[in-house]
């Protein structure tokens, strides 16, 4: 508790040093006066959520232009950019090439060709990426990699560079090789703890297989798979071992329980498996009724799925990805409902007249001072942000 007060008198100290104190007296402002409002938005429009879309795709792209190499990096209100993240670098690049199908906007492609070239240079000896941002100069972790490997299969899939699709099977090998014989990763995991999120590890695997016919990446795949949906996953949805610390694992953060899903799901998609698509629908489908009735999805959920904490809005922005594809397989308009309200409070909440470092983003939690990523603009909230406003845009009517 006195680490804690500490830390958050530093931070609104620095932020004050910085001139940036309206900002916490504008979201004071919008806990105090505004949140009824906030909690019974309309489902945004189709313009609306394009127009978030260009000013969140501009953001991820100053984010690469702020950094010293073509990597891209998060902003804080108390300090500055980061250095760069090589693993949420690797996620971003299919996010922006789709937004340059989508927008036509020739820059979002080369920024995305860009990163994916840095992250082939960057790639270690053993074949993993870096943990955590560059200048911690981590080792390799496994669910780092997987993202990395998004982005490379996105842009082999772009080019069909042969040096993408080699780094990104240097890659899936070295996965591959250090999964333990029951089908999780402890070893060269955040924490060395076994974790479900790791299903979003699964996803870029199966692409691999889909593509080179390595049957050995599919094997791994399904054996983490399993291992999730037998030994992890309770009856109510709920998943064990779904947080990113050892603290609060009893109540994991919604970002992580959103990977979980979002990866049961894309896994099952990709294999055409039953089982693993009622694996992801349920706890979505859990989390679809808390925001019925509560009007919007806290930070962390018990076993009981009972919520703590500000709402994170990472987490947020992934559940209305879930409920998207939901609503495209299943063509129940409640989802896209769903995501259409959760997407106008995340735009409600969009920088919309800052400075270039956060014009366009969204912050980790709301109010910001929230205990995810607090008074910081997590250059990943911003994609799967961009993600959920471009797949919303192209739902048909």
């Amino acid at each position: 508790m006195i680490k804690s007060i500490l830390r958050y008198s530093r931070e609104i100290l620095k932020i004050f040093f910085r001139g940036r104190s309206r900002y916490l007296v504008r979201e004071k402002l919008r806990l105090w006066f505004k949140r009824k409002a906030w909690l019974s938005l309309d489902p945004a429009t189709r313009e609306e959520a394009a127009e978030g879309l260009d000013s969140s795709a501009g953001w991820l792209i100053t984010a690469q232009k702020m950094m010293k190499d073509n990597g891209m990096g998060s902003y804080s209100l108390s300090g500055s950019w980061s250095s760069s993240y090589p693993e949420t670098t690797g996620y971003i690049i299919p996010t922006l090439l789709d937004y340059y199908r989508f927008s036509k906007q020739e820059e979002a492609r080369i920024a995305a060709l860009k990163a994916a070239a840095w992250l082939v240079s960057i790639q270690l000896d053993n074949g993993g990426w870096q943990g955590g941002r560059m200048n911690e100069n981590r080792p390799a972790i496994v669910f780092n990699t997987g993202q990395v490997l998004r982005g490379l299969i996105a842009a082999w899939e772009e080019t069909r560079l042969e040096e993408y699709l080699d780094c990104a099977i240097r890659g899936a090998d070295w996965l591959c090789d250090v999964q333990h014989p029951d089908g999780y990763w402890k070893k060269n995991a955040l924490m060395n703890q076994a974790r479900v999120y790791d299903s979003y590890v699964d996803v870029p695997l199966l692409n691999l297989w889909k593509i080179t016919g390595n049957q050995r990446y599919a094997d791994h795949a399904l054996r983490n798979l399993e291992w999730i949906t037998r030994k992890k996953q309770m009856g109510n949805g709920w998943f064990s071992d779904c947080d990113n610390t050892m603290k609060h694992n009893d109540r994991p953060i919604l970002h992580t329980i959103a990977y979980t899903i979002d990866g049961l799901h894309d896994c099952g998609t990709i294999l055409g498996n039953k089982e693993l698509l009622e694996a992801a629908a349920y706890p979505a489908d859990m989390l679809a009724g808390i925001y019925k009735k509560q009007g919007f999805l806290h930070g962390r959920y018990d076993e009981k799925w009972n919520g703590s904490e500000h709402p994170i809005l990472t987490g947020m922005a992934q559940m209305a990805i879930v409920w998207l594809k939901l609503a495209g397989q299943s063509k129940d308009g409640d989802y896209k409902h769903l995501a259409g309200k959760l997407l106008s409070q995340l735009l409600w909440l969009q920088e919309k007249n800052g400075s270039r470092d956060i014009q366009g983003a969204i912050t980790g939690s709301f109010p910001m001072w929230g205990r995810y990523e607090p008074f910081a603009y997590p250059n990943w909230a911003v994609k799967f942000f961009s993600d959920a406003l471009l797949r919303y845009c192209l739902q048909p009517e």
